[in-house]
């Protein structure tokens, strides 16, 4: 007999990751002083380059397989009225995703990024979390196994991001039971909420909150009780990334919550992982300060479906042929700084 929890793999995982590869940052920094420009004028693009390298582990970091997963969940909280859109929308974004018209189709044409989505059973809602878990632990290892075989295919650089009718009152509560605070500091407009709606998702954090109380200590239990399958997708993706030597760029609000579940697990956890960019929904800037993690872009966008994190893959990919493709002083016969 054994009363091991299903969430222990997922610790004990989290202990055999791999750290960065500081040779490699090393030869990095090493062609980056011979390429034909001042040090440090290219500002973080020259950052990039080595935070690539470090958890690629490759000396010449690449972009060349760029891949956007969006994971795609049901929430029955939104019973609460606390999104402006009914959950058909769910079932109707996937095909449009399908069918090649949302914004984020036309984010990866733009750029060249390869784009998955994947539906975590749309048509049945997790638990209302503001009287019940959103998933038991089995359900919620699961998840995050299956988020884990998303990258499956093959990438050198991973975006995450998500929809879900009602995600952003899920990842308000996880905010609030990690980090604290009133529910309205968290909670944001969502899909465009009035007044009366934003009372009653505001209503919702406080309620899901208070309920799970007493279990809120364990970041994983705050996963499986207040979160959603795609934020447990995320997470896992998260961790295969980190396994596999792919850097991550993270999305917004909603995918920012699963990379806090992890930091709070352990900090170093989430350290091959970017923020895309800064979300106008809720508290994103409060989260990301909290995290470490400075976004690469800051547009004012809050529509999730990984279209900040793609945009920002457009950078990361600058980056990445910057460093590879630029000449150095020797190439160019251009004259060195005097010493």
């Amino acid at each position: 007999m054994t009363n091991a929890s299903p969430f222990d793999d997922i610790r004990r995982l989290i202990t055999t990751m791999p750290g960065p590869d500081e040779a490699a940052i090393e030869a990095v920094r090493l062609r980056d002083r011979q390429l034909t420009k001042p040090a440090g004028s290219l500002g973080r693009l020259e950052w990039i380059a080595e935070w690539l390298a470090a958890w690629q582990g490759k000396p010449n970091p690449t972009a060349d397989r760029p891949l956007v997963c969006v994971f795609a969940g049901s929430h029955g909280v939104t019973a609460k009225g606390v999104s402006a859109f009914p959950s058909d929308v769910n079932r109707q974004m996937l095909e449009n995703f399908a069918a090649g018209g949302a914004a984020i189709n036309q984010i990866c044409a733009a750029y060249g990024l390869g784009f998955k989505v994947f539906d975590l059973a749309i048509d049945m809602p997790t638990g209302d979390i503001t009287e019940a878990e959103a998933m038991d632990e089995k359900a919620c290892v699961a998840t995050m196994a299956f988020g884990m075989e998303a990258i499956a295919g093959g990438t050198d650089l991973l975006a995450i991001g998500e929809m879900g009718i009602g995600n952003t009152t899920v990842a308000a509560a996880i905010y609030m039971a990690l980090f604290g605070g009133p529910a309205e500091h968290w909670v944001g407009r969502g899909t465009g909420l009035d007044e009366e709606g934003l009372k009653r998702k505001i209503a919702a954090v406080e309620a899901a909150v208070a309920h799970h109380r007493e279990h809120l200590k364990d970041p994983l239990e705050v996963l499986r009780r207040l979160g959603g399958r795609e934020v447990a997708a995320m997470a896992g993706a998260i961790l295969a990334a980190r396994l596999q030597k792919i850097p991550v760029v993270i999305d917004g609000y909603v995918a920012t919550a699963a990379a806090a579940v992890l930091h709070a697990i352990h900090p170093s956890t989430i350290d091959h992982c970017i923020a895309g960019h800064l979300s106008a929904e809720g508290a994103h800037q409060d989260v990301l300060a909290r995290l470490g993690k400075i976004p690469l872009l800051a547009l004012g966008m809050r529509l999730g479906e990984g279209s900040g994190a793609a945009l920002a893959m457009g950078i990361v990919k600058a980056a990445a042929a910057v460093h590879r493709d630029m000449a150095t002083f020797g190439q160019a016969g251009v004259s060195e700084r005097l010493s």
